[in-house]
Order: structure tokens, then C-alpha cells, then sequence
């Protein structure tokens, strides 16, 4: 193969790297237009080769690209194959190959293929846009971006391009650039759908559903089988509180033809959206669509044991039960675990795999259980999960994914027990807390806990700016505790001079890492509250008194006004996303009678 440009992709990013699958929540669906092997392309592709005349592969590139024309996709990699067995620097040879491995899903040999290919046909600039498509999907969004940048520079305002590059710009939270450099192209192309569903979830990303709607609606207008936008305007219904009008958009949205990937999305959020309507038994049926082999974020169990199903007969049974989303995730259906132990029965054993900083954790709280890390690899842009102290699948006799369990054991609110906390802080460390507490300064201890350490759009709306938490910052009679992980510098240094408030932060303990003597003491504490995430779960795990500030359409309160999953935990809910005044007030007001109460 020819040595690679430097301006390509890094291949080696896309085989093996660590990866941590995300929490699941419905997402917006703004990606990159066009398709590698699409219509359109395939002949834009056929003119370029028509110039091509007396050269001994062009038999084949002709072959390769009538079997792509006709999707028969293996047969082209066959003829490119065979093209540039002829000519090894035919271009086309390796951009016909890239774009039959990309349809048939080896997305390692068509990035390999396509950096071929772009160093070969330089002056081709969609091959760059293609292979940026490739590396948007595979999350390689530096790359992509670098890439339709090269694409645009050969051909400025060109709209596909255009929309690209916004799509990784509103990624990387680049919002307002991504909607200057969309705005002139929707102009000078109204009538592209793409663009008007792209510029929506710009608006979505930042908490602008309304807005945002108009837009997605304005899509619909001028295309009413676009399922995208329909599924977009589903998600921002919900997100403004109308969780039957999102279902129904959602389910219209489903009836149109996509590909497999973009079904099994939207099948998961419909289940989020009929989790959020209180449909809890068909709620956790359809979020099996999260371990379909087309999802797009599909983890993958490397687990050679027979699958438990809803029904089977647990009592005396071997089973192997394994963590999985985001962190927060595995501690919010791991208030499960004491139902199962009871299933099993004193004949059956648990054993339990988990996030490696949550071992010690579970393992003190369910001692029956058998305890044990899990390890997750991004290969190929596939996720792969390992047992590393497995070494005998036969001693179990089935294993589940742990949330697969809630479809037999929570499928009404009715079923969820009234347990205040099923993990079981370290003692010691819970005492010693108390006692570094004592030297804080005086007043009711209360953690706070106001982001998550996962920097992206759809994340960033579900948590307010930190100066909308003046209301709680300034209560009287409250020592503020800092629970938040990750670099808080800012905020700390924000509440001291906007506020005239010192956040305390506990000495000795990595808020991140640290999390058996996290959860110890987040139930030192008098109070904690904040946004939902791992720490939250943590601390409403462990007992500890909680409150959580919610948003409209948020699925986990599974069509209430409470937090079923902990009975303790007391929920503020904003009316609309970005309209944080009226939740922080009531919050700050909140806090200033429990320490009244004190």
C-alpha cells in the first residue's frame, strides 16, 4: 500500500483503543449527509472515470462500479480487488474498495482504503468527505473535521460540506459556528431538508426545543418522509413534557425505510419515550433494542453462556450478571441485586461484574455475590466487553446484561421496593468522614453537585450554568461541600467572588476515582444535591438523604414526579430547559428550611 499523507486518518485510532460505553438517552439526529455508495455518488464517481481510457484496470473499475450501482457490494470490493491487482496507484481502484468494505460494515479495511485513495486522488475532494463520513460514525471527530474542512476548501458553500462540518462543530460544542456557517448555505439552499433538521439540533443541543422545532418542523414541510427530522421533533416534544405527541412522531418516524442502525436508535428511544409515559413493561421490552447488533452503540459481551430470558426459573441457579452503559447506570439498576439474590435463593450464586472502581463497593454490599471487573476495548468502532476474572464460562448456567433484568422484576413503579439504599458504605470510612466534617466550617453539611465530566451538547442541557445555583449558594446556616469530580477550579473560585461563598472541599479523597470513600462520604453528609450522575446514584444508593433537579421528559422518573429507583431522593423539576430560576429558587428555598429544621 503507498505510504499515507500525513493529513489522513490515524487507522490505528479506529483498531484498539479503551472505551467506556456511554449512558443511554434518547438522542437528536443531526449527522453528516450523503452515503458512500449512494445514487448520486456512484455516478459523479462514473463521470471522473470516464475520462479514464487505455488502462488495464479500467475492465474491472467498470465491473466493480455496476455491482455497486446494483449494491451488490461484495462483488465490487471483489472487482476493485481485482482492478488493482492490474494497477496497485489506481485511485479509484481503492476508492471503489473503500466504498464497498464502508457498505458491508469492515470499517477498518475502507479507512485504510480511503486514505489510499485520497493520497492518490488528491484533487478529488469527495473521497475527503467520504472518509470524514467514515470517521464522524467511527467518532473520530477531530479527524472528520480536518476532513470536510478539505472538502470545503475545494469546494466552498458547497451544502453537503457545509452541513458536514456543522455537524462536528456543533459536536464539539462550536454552536456559534456552526450556525454562521450554516446560516448563508440555508439561504442559498431552502429547499435542502438536511440543513434545516442540522441548524434544529444546534438549537436542541443548547436546550432551544422550541426553536429548535420550528426548524425540525420546516424539514417535514419540505419532505414529510424524512424520518430524521420527524424522530428530531419526537425528541423535542418530549423534552418540552409531551411524551404522548413524541411517541406517536416517534412510531411515525419508525414506519419509514432507514438503515438498520438508525431503526435500532429510534426503537431505544421509543422506549425511553414510553418508559417516561409510565409504560414500564413495554418500556423494557423495546430497550433491548440497546443489544441489537445494529445499534450503533451496541456493546458487545464476549460471554459464552447461555442468555437469561423473563421467565426462567432463577431459584438455585448459577448466574452471571454484567454492568453496563455509563457508571451512573450500572449503580441505578443495581438496586436490583437484592431482588435477584432473593430469586436465586440459598442454592443459586450471584456473581457480578462491574466498573472496577465500583468493585469493593458491591462487593461489601452483597457479600453472597461474587464480585469482579469488567473490561471494555473499542476495536474497529465496536464496542467489546471482557470478564478478565472469568476463567470458566461452564460454571454458570445463564447471564444477563444487568438492566435486561428489569423487564421481569420492575415492570410497574408498583414493584419498585421501598428500600432506602441497597449499598453498604465502608463504616470506618463513613466515622472518619463525620469526624473530618466536624472541622469544616460550622453549619448543616451540604454536598453540591452540578455537572457532568462528559463535555458534549447533549449532555451540557441537562445541567444548569453554575450562577443559577446562587439561590443555594447563599443559604444561611449551610457549610457547602464540593462532591463534584473533575476540575472545579472555576466554579469554586466563582462562588468566592460572586458570591462571597467558600465551597468546602474534602481533603485526601480523588472525587473520580475514589468511589467506595465517595460514597462513604456522600453519607457523612447531612445533604446532598445536584443534577443526576454517578455521584448522585452513589449517594442515593448509599442512603444518603438526596434531592435531584430534573428536566421535562426525563425517562429515568418513569412517568412520575419522584425518583422511583430511591425512594428518599426528593425531585425538583424544572418547567422548561434553560428556564433553571424558578427550580434553583425553590431549591435554595428548600435548603434554607432543612437547615431551619436543624
Amino acid at each position: 500500500m503507498p505510504a499515507k499523507d500525513p493529513t489522513t486518518v490515524v487507522s490505528a485510532l479506529a483498531l484498539g483503543t479503551s472505551a467506556q460505553p456511554a449512558a443511554i438517552n434518547p438522542q437528536i439526529v443531526g449527522g453528516p449527509m450523503g452515503q458512500a455508495g449512494s445514487k448520486e455518488a456512484l455516478e459523479r464517481l462514473n463521470a471522473s472515470m470516464s475520462e479514464l481510457r487505455a488502462i488495464a484496470a479500467k475492465p474491472m473499475l467498470d465491473q466493480a462500479l455496476q455491482a455497486l450501482t446494483a449494491d451488490r457490494h461484495q462483488e465490487g470490493a471483489e472487482w476493485a480487488i481485482k482492478a488493482l491487482e492490474k494497477d496497485e496507484t489506481s485511485g479509484f481502484g481503492w476508492y471503489l474498495l473503500a466504498i464497498a468494505r464502508e457498505r458491508v460494515g469492515d470499517f477498518t479495511s475502507a479507512i485504510s482504503a480511503y486514505e489510499t485513495a485520497l493520497r492518490l486522488l488528491p484533487d478529488h475532494a469527495e473521497v475527503a468527505n467520504d472518509l470524514g463520513r467514515l470517521a464522524y460514525r467511527l467518532d473520530m471527530k477531530p479527524q472528520a473535521e480536518k476532513l470536510f474542512r478539505h472538502f470545503l476548501a475545494r469546494f466552498p458553500g458547497h451544502h453537503e460540506g457545509a452541513n458536514n462540518l456543522a455537524c462536528v462543530l456543533r459536536d464539539r460544542l462550536a454552536y456559534d459556528e456552526a450556525v454562521g456557517l450554516l446560516r448563508p448555505v440555508i439561504v442559498e439552499n431552502p429547499g435542502v431538508p438536511m440543513l434545516w433538521n442540522t441548524m434544529a439540533t444546534i438549537l436542541a443541543e443548547q436546550g432551544d426545543y422550541a426553536t429548535a422545532e420550528i426548524f425540525f418542523r420546516e424539514a417535514l414541510r419540505l419532505d414529510e418522509t424524512f424520518a430524521k427530522a420527524r424522530y428530531n421533533l419526537a425528541n423535542a416534544r418530549l423534552s418540552q413534557g409531551d411524551g404522548e405527541d413524541a411517541l406517536v412522531l416517534c412510531e411515525e418516524a419508525l414506519t419509514r425505510p432507514m438503515t438498520d442502525d438508525e431503526r435500532q436508535m429510534m426503537e431505544l428511544s421509543r422506549s425511553t419515550m414510553l418508559l417516561a409515559l409510565g409504560r414500564l413493561g413495554e418500556g423494557w421490552d423495546a430497550y433491548e433494542a440497546r443489544l441489537h447488533p445494529a445499534h450503533p452503540d451496541v456493546t458487545h459481551f464476549m460471554v459464552d453462556v447461555t442468555r437469561w430470558t423473563p421467565g426462567a426459573d432463577l431459584a438455585g441457579k448459577s448466574l452471571l450478571v454484567i454492568g453496563e452503559q455509563g457508571l451512573g447506570d450500572e449503580v441505578l439498576f443495581g438496586h436490583l441485586l437484592p431482588d435477584i439474590i432473593d430469586a436465586l435463593g440459598p442454592d443459586g450464586h450471584l456473581t457480578l461484574a462491574v466498573e472496577p472502581r465500583l468493585v469493593d463497593l458491591f462487593q461489601r454490599s452483597f457479600p453472597q455475590a461474587t464480585v469482579g471487573a469488567h473490561a471494555t476495548y473499542l476495536k474497529a468502532g465496536r464496542t467489546y466487553r471482557t470478564l478478565p476474572f472469568v476463567m470458566d464460562f461452564s460454571a454458570f448456567d445463564l447471564w444477563t446484561p444487568l438492566a435486561s433484568l428489569l423487564r421481569q422484576f420492575r415492570r410497574t413503579t408498583s414493584a419498585f421496593p421501598d428500600r432506602v439504599g441497597f449499598l453498604t458504605p465502608d463504616p470506618d470510612r463513613v466515622a472518619h468522614w463525620r469526624r473530618e466534617l466536624e472541622k469544616a466550617p460550622a453549619g448543616v453539611k451540604v454536598g453540591l453537585l452540578w455537572k457532568s465530566n462528559i463535555k458534549n451538547g447533549a449532555r451540557y442541557r441537562f445541567y444548569s450554568p453554575f450562577a443559577d445555583w446562587a439561590p443555594v449558594l447563599q443559604a444561611k446556616g449551610v457549610t457547602l461541600v464540593n462532591l463534584q469530580y473533575g476540575d472545579c477550579s472555576e466554579e469554586i473560585a466563582q462562588a468566592e467572588r460572586d458570591f462571597g461563598v467558600s465551597i468546602w472541599t474534602p481533603p485526601g479523597i480523588d472525587l473520580k476515582q475514589d468511589l467506595d470513600d465517595v460514597t462513604a462520604l456522600c453519607a457523612a453528609m447531612d445533604l446532598v444535591v445536584g443534577f443526576s450522575n454517578a455521584t448522585m446514584n452513589l449517594a442515593a444508593g448509599g442512603g444518603a438523604p438526596t434531592w435531584l433537579i430534573s428536566v421535562p421528559g426525563a425517562w429515568t422518573r418513569l412517568g412520575t414526579s419522584r425518583y422511583p429507583w430511591y425512594p428518599q431522593v426528593r425531585t425538583f423539576t424544572t418547567p422548561a430547559f434553560g428556564n433553571w430560576t424558578p427550580v434553583m429558587d425553590a431549591v435554595g428555598e428548600a435548603v434554607t428550611a432543612f437547615v431551619a429544621e436543624r
